[in-house]
C-alpha cells in the first residue's frame, strides 16, 4: 500500500477539502468569467444587452444559495435536487444494478466504459449515494480544465486533475506516477475513485481498455518490487458499463469520426469540450443503466491480462437498448430472435428521436452514428 508522507503531496491536483470551500466559492462569485458563463447559458439573448447587470444578479443569487455551505459535501447534496431534475428532463429512466454486491464500507477503484464527459461518473455517483455508498472521486484530465473556474467548480465536486497536457518523456512519467500514488493513495484511506477505461470517450461504441491505463495503476510501485498483482489487488478494483439509449453527442461524435476517416486526423475546436459537457447534461438520453461488476480479487499476472478481463466484464455488463439493435440491423446485420426478445423493438418517442438525429446529419455521417449504436452489438455476439 503506498503511503504519503508530505502532508500535502497532491495539492496541485486533489479534490478540494472541507476547509478549502469557502474561499474557493468566494473565489467563484468574484470570477466575471464564470458568472457570465453562468448567465450566458441562462439567458443568452438578455446577456447580450446586460452582461454587466445580469453578472451582478447572478453573483448575489449565487452568493445566497451557497451562504450555508461549509463542506464539500454541502457542495455535492446541493446538486441532488438538480440532478433529479436532470434525469426527469432529459431521460426516460436511470436503473443500476451490481451495487447491492459491493461493500459501502469499503474504497474501490471503478474502472468504466466512457461514454460522456461529465455524466459517466455523474450517475454512477448518483446511483452510489442512492444505495449508501460514499461518492467516488473522479479523474478529469487537465485538457478538460482550460479555465480556472472549471477547475474550481470540478475540484469541489471530488475531482481531481490527471495532467495529460504534460510534456516530454520525463515530465509525462512524472504526472502519472503522482496519478498513480493518488490512486493508491486514494483508495487507502477510504475514497473510492471514477477513472475511464482509457483515454478520451469511445467515440465508436467500442469500450476497450487500455494497457497503458493499467501499467500506470503500478507505475508508483515500479521499483518497490511487489509483485504486479499484488499492487493492481490494493486497488479493488471493479468494472463499470454504462449505457444510453440516446447519446446527445452522438451528432459530434460521428462528425469526428468521418473527419478522421477521411483525413486521417482531427483537430478540436478550442470549445468543442464545453459544448459536448452541455450537450450530455442537457440533451435526451433516453434510458440509462449503470451496472457494477465484481472486484477484481485475483488481478491477472500483467497489464493486458487485467485490460482483457475488465474488457470482457465491461463489456458483460452493458445493457443494450433497441436504439443498438436498429443501427446494427441497418448496417446489415441480423439481430438472434433471442436477443430481440430480451431487448425490445424500437417505438414510441425513441423512434422518433432516433430518427431525427440521423436526418439532422449530413448523408455521409449517418453510418457513422449508426456505428456507435452497432458496435456493442458487435462486442455482444463475439462474446455468445
Amino acid at each position: 500500500m503506498t503511503v504519503t508522507t508530505a502532508d500535502d503531496e497532491f495539492a496541485e491536483i486533489r479534490p478540494y477539502r472541507d476547509e478549502e470551500v469557502g474561499p474557493v466559492l468566494a473565489r467563484l462569485l468574484a470570477d466575471e468569467e464564470f458568472l457570465h458563463a453562468v448567465v450566458a447559458y441562462r439567458f443568452p439573448r438578455l446577456t447580450r444587452i446586460a452582461p454587466g447587470l445580469l453578472r451582478a444578479l447572478a453573483a448575489r443569487v449565487l452568493a445566497r444559495r451557497v451562504a450555508g455551505y461549509r463542506t464539500v459535501d454541502d457542495f455535492q447534496f446541493s446538486l441532488e435536487s438538480w440532478f433529479d431534475r436532470m434525469i426527469a428532463g432529459t431521460t426516460d429512466g436511470l436503473s443500476w444494478s451490481g451495487l447491492k454486491e459491493l461493500d459501502p464500507r469499503r474504497a474501490y477503484l471503478f474502472v468504466s466504459n466512457h461514454r460522456d464527459i461529465a455524466m459517466d461518473s455523474g450517475f454512477l455517483n448518483y446511483a452510489l449515494h442512492a444505495e449508501g455508498h460514499s461518492t467516488s472521486r473522479i479523474a478529469i484530465g487537465d485538457n478538460l480544465l482550460k479555465k480556472p473556474y472549471a477547475t474550481d467548480l470540478m475540484r469541489l465536486n471530488k475531482s481531481f486533475v490527471v495532467k495529460r497536457s504534460a510534456k516530454g518523456v520525463r515530465e509525462q512519467l512524472a504526472a502519472y506516477t503522482q496519478t498513480s500514488r493518488f490512486l493508491h493513495h486514494s483508495i487507502g484511506s477510504g475514497h473510492s475513485v471514477w477513472i475511464a477505461q482509457r483515454e478520451g470517450r469511445a467515440k465508436d461504441g467500442d469500450d476497450r481498455t487500455d494497457p497503458a491505463m493499467i501499467k500506470m495503476f503500478h507505475l508508483c510501485e515500479r521499483k518497490s518490487g511487489r509483485d504486479f498483482a499484488e499492487v493492481i489487488a490494493d486497488l479493488h478494483i471493479v468494472p463499470v458499463a454504462i449505457s444510453y439509449e440516446l447519446d446527445p453527442c452522438d451528432g459530434m461524435k460521428a462528425h469526428e469520426l468521418r473527419v478522421k476517416a477521411e483525413t486521417g486526423s482531427y483537430e478540436k475546436p478550442p470549445d468543442e469540450d464545453i459544448h459536448s459537457i452541455v450537450t450530455g447534461i442537457t440533451g435526451a438520453k433516453g434510458r440509462v443503466h449503470v451496472h457494477c461488476g465484481p472486484e477484481l480479487t485475483e488481478p491477472p499476472a500483467d497489464a493486458n491480462g487485467v485490460a482483457a478481463w475488465l474488457d470482457d466484464e465491461i463489456q458483460r455488463g452493458f445493457r443494450l437498448f433497441p436504439t443498438h439493435l436498429e443501427a446494427w440491423r441497418r448496417r446489415g446485420g441480423e439481430v438472434p430472435a433471442k436477443l430481440e426478445a430480451e431487448v425490445g423493438g424500437l417505438t414510441g418517442a425513441t423512434s422518433e428521436r432516433f430518427e431525427t438525429r440521423l436526418a439532422a446529419l449530413p448523408a455521409a455521417e449517418r453510418d457513422f452514428l449508426l456505428l456507435q449504436y452497432a458496435t456493442p452489438v458487435a462486442n455482444h455476439l463475439a462474446r455468445s
